[in-house]
């Protein structure tokens, strides 16, 4: 089955449903930094909220989420594309803790003391957002919804389910978001929440009927619409142009202090992992740019 993200809406227009599988994006970013095995809970419940955010956008609009927590994990961050593309990555992959009563403990890792920043370039024309909340329980699709209520004042619920192979790679990962617009019809949206409530397990309703079919679990016999279907997918769009334009912010002195010192330069992608070299020509080229641009 295609990651993909699948968005409808109900007749009467008050409610918003969209659902989303993502299992090979999750278990290719998952294995790329090479998280333990709640790491790998975390960051696919992540990737999926992620996705689910970004296919709120439009044009050459771009969505982040940051998660920082007093946990182990330290932080963990997503971006998304509103074309479907999906990155991510936490700061210590290593870190796992012990299942609580045969639950993923999730909130344990991230740390339920923190905030949750998300930040949107909305391309060209629009002008940059940013809010930050405070995690109310790190379970990520808690604090997700949270946000979308408070800070966007849309009401909103999030669910999203992941579980692993034996070789703790990701099995199934998926999730849904459910938003009631202005229109809304109390008796419809009262519904659907109760019919959150009653779900299986999101991981058994995708496996066995994938997105279209957990919509229909959720909207039950309220009659709605699909709107439109497209897949997600993992792109980094690291560069090694991208790499020198951050290395400029370090300025001159620095640059030239990198260049006595070491030699080169070594920048590891957080996304991909891919490693750029830049030798001692390319940092005199930075140092030269960066002196012209310095003030005097």
């Amino acid at each position: 089955m295609a990651d993909k993200i699948v968005r409808a809406l109900c007749l009467s227009g008050g409610i918003r449903i969209l659902v989303c599988c993502a299992d090979t994006m999750a278990r290719e970013i998952c294995t790329l930094q090479q998280t333990s095995d709640t790491a790998s809970v975390a960051l696919s419940r992540g990737l999926v909220g992620g996705a689910l955010f970004g296919s709120l956008l439009k044009g050459d609009q771009r969505v982040a989420l940051k998660f920082e927590g007093n946990g182990p994990l330290q932080k963990m961050i997503i971006e998304a594309d509103s074309d479907g593309a999906v990155r991510g990555c936490v700061g210590n992959p290593a870190a796992n803790i012990e299942p609580i009563n045969g639950k993923w403990n999730v909130a344990g890792l991230i740390g339920k003391a923190g905030f949750l920043t998300v930040s949107k370039d909305l391309g060209s024309g629009g002008h940059p957002y940013r809010g930050v909340v405070q995690l109310v329980s790190s379970e990520v699709a808690e604090d997700l919804a949270y946000y979308l209520t408070d800070s966007e004042q849309t009401p909103s619920a999030v669910g999203l389910g992941t579980t692993l192979a034996e070789d703790g790679s990701v099995a199934i990962c998926g999730g849904f978001l459910v938003q009631s617009l202005p229109k809304v019809a109390e008796a419809e949206i009262e519904i659907i929440m109760d019919r959150i409530t009653k779900l299986p397990a999101l991981s058994t309703l995708l496996e066995e009927s994938g997105p279209e079919g957990l919509l229909g679990e959720l909207f039950g016999d309220i009659p709605y619409t699909i709107l439109e279907s497209h897949e997600i997918f993992f792109r980094c769009g690291c560069s090694k142009e991208k790499v020198e334009r951050a290395l400029l912010t370090f300025g001159c002195e620095e640059l030239k202090d990198m260049r006595a010192k070491e030699s080169g330069a070594e920048v590891t992608c957080e996304f991909c992992r891919e490693r750029y070299n830049l030798d001692t020509a390319d940092l005199d080229n930075l140092i030269a740019i960066a002196s012209k641009t310095s003030p005097n």
